[in-house]
C-alpha cells in the first residue's frame, strides 16, 4: 500500500514562498529553484511549494481547500505560536480556541493556504 509522504502546495512565487515558510519552520529548503522549493520534515514529511503558474497539468484550486496541520505536544506552545505568527505578520483566521479535540488556532500562509496549529486534548 503507498505511504503519504509528501505534501505539495501551489504557489504564487516559490522563493517567496520558501523564505516565508524557512522561517516558520526554522530550516532552510533542501531543494530551490525559481518554480519549486522542498523541506523535508524531522518525521520524514516532504512539502513542497511548486509555482501555480509551471505545474503540469495546470493547477486550478487556490489556496484555502484544505489545511497544513502542526501538531505540538502542550497547549502553551499552540498559543505561544500565535504570538510569534502573528507579530511575523501572518493573517488569523481563528485564535486560539479550545475544541472538542483539543486547544488549536488557524493562520494563513501568503498564499492563502490555510495553517493550523493544535494540541491534542489530554485523554481523561
Amino acid at each position: 500500500m503507498p505511504d503519504i509522504n509528501h505534501v505539495i502546495l501551489y504557489v504564487d512565487n516559490p522563493p517567496a514562498s520558501a523564505d516565508f515558510y524557512a522561517g516558520l519552520l526554522d530550516r532552510k529548503p533542501v531543494e530551490s529553484s525559481p518554480a519549486f522549493a522542498l523541506f523535508v520534515m524531522e518525521g520524514g514529511l516532504k512539502l513542497g511549494l511548486w509555482s501555480r503558474h509551471t505545474v503540469e497539468p495546470a493547477a486550478t484550486a487556490g489556496g484555502g481547500g484544505g489545511e497544513v496541520a502542526f501538531s505540538v505536544a502542550r497547549t502553551g506552545t499552540v498559543d505561544a505560536l500565535h504570538a510569534d505568527w502573528r507579530e511575523r505578520g501572518l493573517s488569523i483566521l481563528q485564535p486560539p480556541t479550545d475544541m472538542d479535540f483539543g486547544r488549536t488556532f488557524v493562520a494563513l500562509d501568503p498564499d492563502g493556504h490555510r495553517l493550523r496549529v493544535y494540541a491534542l486534548a489530554e485523554a481523561a
